[in-house]
Parts: structure tokens; sequence; C-alpha cells
């Protein structure tokens, strides 16, 4: 049997806690529906993870510095319901955040897909092992981001317009975890960082078409963390820290600078709409 190094197994177990982690289900958000207001969906990045302050007393790690909680903080008027949480998929959304939606719920937001992609192992092939098992990994996760993805999240666009059939809803993308052509000493080679933001580039290109099925709008955050990856001299996404579920999630710098800025811009032009 080949014997595993010691630090080869401390990373694995780390790194099985990397990008989207957590049940991605609570009891907690089986609440009554609000009427009014703006509903937080989605995942990890939805959720705050890494951005600290965490509020919901569980493994969802809703932070009060993620984007949605400070968008609705600048907006005290409006009701707000937070159901997103780290390690969601696109079927937890559908079956676990979607009770406050209603007829009358003005704004929606939702950024998920990459749990379903598998993501999580995506980073601890790339962070473990050489350049080709990291790329050939990422081919898997592009092959069903293309093929399977699609299906899911029009499943659940769908139920998101049918509980909430006026609401402005914007789908925020994700961010190119690393700053290219950088010199980096933070764990992967450049030949592996530009393939993961490359797939990073085609998951949001099949969320953003998804989108507009749906008549939602996409908001792409990619140009406003270009200078802010992993590898900047001001980077808005941790490497690998300290929790580690926090690794290559955005920091508090990201949510406020990164995607709350996009979400206020498209919150106030969006309208609410019909599938095309």
């Amino acid at each position: 049997m080949t014997r595993i190094p010691r630090r080869s197994l401390r990373l694995t177990v780390l790194l099985s806690a990397l990008l989207f982690t957590g049940s991605g289900v609570t009891a907690a958000q089986a609440e009554a529906p609000s009427q009014g207001g703006y509903v937080a969906l989605g995942d990890s990045y939805s959720s705050g993870l890494g951005a600290g302050e965490y509020r919901d007393g569980g493994s969802c790690r809703r932070s009060a510095r993620s984007y949605a909680q400070l968008w609705a903080a600048a907006h005290p008027a409006t009701r707000f319901d937070f159901t997103a949480c780290s390690g969601a998929t696109t079927r937890d959304v559908l079956n676990g955040q979607l009770a406050p939606l209603n007829a009358g719920t003005d704004l929606v937001s939702i950024t998920a897909g990459a749990t379903d992609a598998g993501f999580t192992d995506v980073m601890t092939v790339c962070f473990l092992n050489s350049d080709d098992a990291c790329q050939n990994r990422v081919a898997q996760a592009r092959t069903y981001i293309e093929h399977t993805l699609p299906a899911a999240l029009d499943t659940t666009y769908g139920a998101i317009r049918k509980k909430s059939p006026n609401a402005r809803v914007v789908v925020l993308g994700y961010p190119h975890l690393f700053a290219p052509r950088r010199p980096c000493a933070r764990g992967l080679s450049e030949p592996k960082r530009a393939t993961l933001n490359a797939a990073v580039d085609v998951i949001n290109r099949v969320m953003s078409q998804r989108a507009v099925k749906h008549g939602f709008t996409f908001g792409d955050v990619t140009q406003r963390f270009a200078d802010h990856g992993v590898c900047s001299t001001t980077p808005w996404i941790h490497s690998i820290t300290f929790p580690v579920s926090e690794s290559y999630h955005p920091t508090p710098d990201g949510q406020e600078h990164g995607y709350l800025p996009e979400l206020t811009r498209l919150a106030t032009r969006v309208r609410a709409p019909h599938d095309v």
C-alpha cells in the first residue's frame, strides 16, 4: 500500500472543509413567508463565509458583513430574509431556502452552482496534486457545468419565479480566485491558477445564460475582483487560512467592495419579469 505523507494527509483533511462547506439546509430555514422585502438565497458566497461575524449560530455561516446583510442594513425600511447557507447546492436552495418568497417579494439575490459542480474536490485535487491532475479534475467539473448544471439551475430559477412572480431577481456570479500572472508562493502553480480561473468563466457563462432565460439579471463580479484575487497585493479572496473553511472565499472587503456594489447597481435597475 502506498504510504501517504503526513503533510498530505493533514492537507487533505483540511481541504475537505474548503469551499461551500456545511449541510446546505437547516431547520431554521423553514420560517414563515415574509410580505414583500428582500430575500437572499444561495451558497457560501451568498452567506458570507470568509467575512466573519457569523450570526446564525449554525453551519450556514451567515455573516453580518455579507453583501446581502450590508444591502439590508443600507435599506432598513425593507424586510430582510436571509436563508443563504454555506454548502448549499441548487437542490438545497430549492428544498430549504424558498419559504420567505411570495407574490409581494420585491428583490431576490442568489449565488449557487459551484457546490453542485464539486468545487471542493476540485480545489483539493489541485492543491495536492500535479498540474495534469488538476486540469483533468477541472475538465470533469466543466463537463458537469456545461451538461448537467443548466437543468438544475432551470429548476431552481423556475421555482423562484413561481413563488415570487413580481420580484426583481439578481443572480450574482463568482470571482476569479487568483490574480493572473503574478508571482505567488501560495500553493498553486500558474497553470493551475489559470485553469481554475477559466473554470469560473464557464460556470458564470452558464449561470448568466440560464438567468436570462428566466427573466433574471446576471451580475458579473470578475472585473470588480480583477486586481484583488489571491496573489495580488490587496486580495479580497482568502488563500489557505484558518479556519480552513474560509479558504478561497471573499474577505469582508470582497463582500463590501466586490459584491455589494454589483447588487446595488442591479437592484435599482432590474424590473420584475416573465420567462422568455
